[in-house]
């Protein structure tokens, strides 16, 4: 009997979990998340796809829980669902329970601090091009060779934070490796703030933000200006001691599995660009060709 009641109740859910999924979706525009609102958009709130896009997972996957189907969710899958559709704590508290996923009221959400062997060795294949991956805060949670070739001089790495922003932000101008930072950094705070909106209150975003603001007047200033911007391919320069400046093109890719976190792999955009890689890939030391563990920062460093 206690069978049946508990695949009777939880039939019931299903459809409530699909309706409720649909009415959060339909109240979060675009511009909400740092989307521009496209053309033929029938309805004002996110598509699916764009939901399971921002929360990093699949869409046939979140078509089917919308649809109320028999799959099961995880708590890290379900809190990057909720921090997309923008829940508060009792709506959250409310989606557990319809997914029928036990809910803890002290539960926090945490970014993962490293990745598994299987992405490592995506953006190791990637070489000669860069790629490194990224969480949400522009933490570096893993690198390949060429990557490493272009950005992590001893000056940088001396460092000890092993975040993308802070290193731009800090680093004086002859160290630092990026070109044009007054064009480029603006985007990655708008960037930043896009995914910040999702982790109000939460100790590590706001000790990071509270930190990188003490350390940079510019970031402060930038910070403050409020605006918001997705992920996106750019045309980036970079300069190296050794070869020169790099033109190279960024491009972005999400990890199902990881929820905001995101492969950054970048190509050559012209053939001078190419050669000087070439160059600078020569360069590289037999012991550099392997991947090696990264600084971790773990969420203490930003509390």
């Amino acid at each position: 009997m206690g069978d049946v009641t508990t695949m009777g109740t939880t039939q019931r859910r299903r459809p409530e979990l699909a309706t409720f999924l649909r009415s959060r979706r339909a109240r979060v525009t675009p511009a909400d998340v740092g989307m521009p609102p496209g053309l033929r958009r029938r309805t004002p709130g996110l598509r699916r796809e764009e939901v399971a896009q921002l929360s990093g997972v699949g869409v046939t996957w979140y078509t089917w829980l919308e649809q109320g189907r028999p799959i099961n969710a995880s708590a890290q899958v379900l809190d990057a669902v909720a921090r997309t559709l923008r829940l508060d704590r009792v709506e959250r508290e409310h989606l557990y329970h319809l997914a029928d996923v036990p809910f803890a009221p002290d539960h926090k959400t945490s970014s993962p601090e490293a990745v598994g062997p299987e992405i490592q060795g995506i953006i190791d294949a990637l070489d000669p091009h860069p790629a490194v991956v990224y969480n949400a805060r522009y933490d570096i949670l893993a690198t390949n060779p060429a990557y490493r070739d272009l950005f992590f001089v001893p000056q940088i790495e001396a460092f000890g934070v092993p975040n993308v922003l802070w290193t731009l932000f800090i680093a004086p101008d002859p160290v630092c490796p990026l070109v044009f930072r007054d064009e480029e950094l603006p985007v990655m705070v708008a960037t930043l703030r896009s995914s910040y909106g999702r982790h109000v209150g939460e100790p590590a975003w706001e000790g990071f933000i509270r930190r990188l603001s003490g350390a940079s007047a510019h970031f402060a200033e930038l910070w403050e200006s409020g605006d918001v911007a997705p992920p996106g391919p750019r045309v980036k320069t970079f300069r190296h001691e050794a070869v020169g400046e790099l033109r190279m093109t960024s491009v972005s890719l999400s990890i199902n599995g990881l929820p905001e976190c995101r492969i950054v792999a970048y190509t050559p955009d012209d053939e001078e660009s190419r050669g000087r890689a070439a160059e600078l890939r020569a360069l590289r030391p037999p012991e550099t060709q392997e991947s090696r563990p990264l600084m971790r920062t773990g969420s203490r460093l930003w509390s």
